[in-house]
C-alpha cells in the first residue's frame, strides 16, 4: 500500500519528520539497553528483573506503585519482543503523527497505553505484564476512528485500502493474542480506548482555538476515565492483592531473619514466585504485549 504523502509544488521535496514516533521508539530502546547493561538477559528477562525495571503487577501497582501503569509500557521481554513492537510502532506511529498532529498523537498514545495497562493488570492480577503493544493497538484504533470519520488533513490523499489494512492488522493480532502467553486484555483495552479517543479528538482542519479547547477537554475526560478505571480495577481485584500482600509480609519476615542479601534479592518473594509460576504457564514468558504481523506487514498501513 502506498504511503500517505504530502503534495509539493516546485522543485522542493518535503520530507516529513516524525520526532514523536522517533522519540518514543528511542525511549523504549534506551530502557532496553539500560536493562541489558545492568545484567538483564537480552533474550528472556527473569521475573525479578522485569519487575525491578517497572513491569506491571497488581499487588505492587494497586498498593501504591501506580507509576507501573506507565513504566510497563517501556519494558520488554527480550529483543524479539521489543523488535516486533517497535517495527509496528514505526509504521503506525508515522501515519498517526502525520495525519493527527503531534499533540493529538501524544495524548492518544499515552491514554491508550495506560488504559491497556489497567486492563492487563485487572485481567492478569497474579502475573507481571509489560510491552508497548497496548499503546500501539490504541494507535490502530485512533487511526480507524480518525480516517473513518474523515478527520484527516484535506491536503493529504488517503489510500482507500487503509481502513482494510488496519482492520486486518487488528483482527490478526487479536487472534494471535488468544494464544497462551500474550496479553489480549492489554490489546483490547488499548484498542477500545483508541477508538474512543480518535472519535473525540479534533479534526485536522479545525481552527487552532478549537483544537486547543477540544484537546483540553479530551485530556481532562481521559484523566477521569483512567483514574476511575484504575480505582475500579483495584477494588475488583482486592481479594487477590490482599492475599499477595499478606504473602509478601510473610516472605519479608523470613527475609529479615535470613542472612544479608543484595537489594534485588530482597524484593517480595511472593511476587517473584507468582511471576515465576505465571512465566512457566505462559510458555516461557511473562504476559508480553507483542504484535507479530507476517505477510501484509505493518508497513502496508501507510
Amino acid at each position: 500500500m502506498a504511503r500517505v504523502g504530502i503534495p509539493t509544488s516546485g522543485r522542493a521535496l518535503v520530507t516529513p519528520s516524525f520526532p514523536i514516533t522517533t522519540g518514543i521508539i528511542g525511549l523504549n530502546v534506551l530502557v532496553f539497553v539500560i536493562m541489558v547493561l545492568r545484567g538483564v538477559s537480552p533474550l528472556l528477562p527473569s521475573p525479578e528483573q522485569a519487575i525491578a525495571f517497572g513491569a506491571n503487577v497488581a499487588s505492587l501497582t494497586f498498593n501504591g506503585q501506580w507509576w507501573r501503569l506507565l513504566t510497563s509500557m517501556f519494558v520488554h521481554f527480550g529483543i524479539v519482543h521489543i523488535g516486533l513492537n517497535m517495527w509496528c510502532l514505526w509504521n503506525l506511529g508515522r501515519a498517526a503523527e502525520q495525519l493527527m498532529g503531534r499533540a493529538s498523537y501524544l495524548l492518544a498514545y499515552f491514554v491508550s497505553g495506560i488504559f491497556s495497562s489497567i486492563a492487563s493488570v485487572y485481567w492478569h492480577p497474579m502475573g507481571a505484564s509489560a510491552g508497548a503493544s497496548g499503546a500501539i493497538f490504541g494507535m490502530a484504533g485512533v487511526l480507524v476512528s480518525y480516517v473513518y470519520l474523515k478527520k484527516t488533513p484535506s491536503h493529504l490523499t488517503i489510500n482507500k485500502k487503509m481502513l482494510g489494512s488496519l482492520g486486518t492488522f487488528i483482527a490478526y493480532n487479536l487472534a494471535f493474542g488468544a494464544l497462551p502467553g500474550i496479553s489480549n486484555a492489554a490489546h483490547i483495552g488499548g484498542l477500545v480506548m483508541g477508538l474512543a479517543v480518535g472519535a473525540a479528538l479534533p479534526a485536522a482542519g479545525a481552527s487552532e482555538p478549537e483544537r486547543r479547547t477540544r484537546l483540553s477537554l479530551v485530556a481532562i475526560f481521559s484523566a477521569v476515565v483512567l483514574a476511575g478505571s484504575a480505582i475500579a480495577a483495584k477494588k475488583l481485584t482486592k481479594d487477590v492483592t490482599q492475599l499477595s500482600s499478606a504473602e509478601n509480609m510473610q516472605a519479608q519476615k523470613k527475609t529479615d531473619l535470613a542472612p544479608a542479601q543484595s537489594p534485588n534479592d530482597r524484593r517480595p518473594q511472593a511476587i517473584l514466585d507468582h511471576a515465576a509460576r505465571q512465566e512457566h504457564s505462559f510458555a516461557g514468558s511473562f504476559i508480553p504485549r507483542a504484535l507479530p504481523f507476517p505477510g501484509e506487514d505493518c508497513a502496508t498501513i501507510l
